[in-house]
């Protein structure tokens, strides 16, 4: 938002829920705020926070808006290696008829781990967006030197070291959600892609929860750190009882933070009956 609002913009949300895995939102839910002022639709896929994943007929429904409305799709796909459905992965550059409508942003960052190096890029057909997106590159200093020589190694890895992250991952993922649906009154849907899972807990306020976890829960010396999902919705009162959990640590590591999630939902004091 913050990018936004210092670029003029303004963002009109749809809020997707957990009752539904977080599937892509009714098209009457965005043919509602879009009005002449309506430049574009932005999506994640697959999605940070949730690991949702729009299927062909989902992707359909965006093109055929963005034609009706000759609108932008920004697609952030920087997640696209991680998909576990077995399914072709839908890029929005495979979207027929609206080629000319759509920027896709990638980036070494997620893929590699490799966070704090912010180097991607921003792919798209359109000339006159491109035009303009160089005015801004020249505009900048670049990405630290370091930086680049290490996206440059990363991007020339083998393919065995993809291989094995990606089974790493669907691992992780089967892990991490059957040990959450294990425990009394909490629910995860399956992430089908990207390394995240948003779960509801039997609490009343999900950033109280992440905080007490870490200022006054400990069992055995260890405690965990989560993300309040609240954080990631733009509307008040929404993921109150949700969390965000990245499967970003192996096997071990998540069942022992999973079986410490359990401890720490006993002893919460603002716990709630599910």
């Amino acid at each position: 938002m913050a990018f936004a609002i210092s670029a003029g913009a303004v963002i009109r949300p749809i809020r997707s829920s957990i009752d539904e895995s977080f599937a892509l939102p009714p098209m009457e839910r965005f043919e509602e705020l879009i009005n002449e002022r309506t430049r574009g639709i932005l999506i994640c896929n697959p999605n940070n926070p949730t690991g949702y994943l729009y299927t062909r007929a989902e992707m359909n429904r965006i093109r055929d808006l963005v034609k009706k409305h000759n609108l932008y799709l920004f697609s952030d796909e920087v997640y696209r290696e991680f998909i576990y459905t077995g399914s072709p992965y839908i890029s929005a550059c495979h979207l027929e008829g609206i080629e000319d409508n759509v920027v896709l942003i990638d980036s070494v960052s997620k893929r590699y781990s490799e966070c704090g190096i912010r180097i991607g890029a921003l792919i798209t057909k359109n000339k006159a967006v491109r035009q303009a997106v160089m005015k801004f590159c020249q505009a900048r200093l670049s990405p630290p030197l370091l930086g680049q020589v290490i996206a440059e190694a990363s991007i020339d890895a083998p393919r065995s070291y993809t291989i094995n992250t990606y089974e790493q991952y669907i691992e992780r993922r089967n892990c991490l959600v059957d040990e959450l649906n294990k425990l009394p009154g909490v629910y995860s849907p399956i992430p089908m892609g990207a390394f995240y899972t948003v779960a509801r807990l039997p609490i009343d306020d999900s950033d109280k929860f992440c905080e007490w976890c870490l200022t006054d829960f400990n069992y055995e010396g260890e405690t965990i750190m989560m993300a309040p999902a609240s954080g990631f919705y733009s509307e008040e009162g929404y993921g109150k009882n949700e969390v965000r959990i990245a499967y970003a640590i192996d096997k071990a590591d998540l069942k022992r933070a999973i079986f410490l999630l359990g401890k720490a939902l006993e002893q919460y004091p603002g716990r709630v009956n599910p």
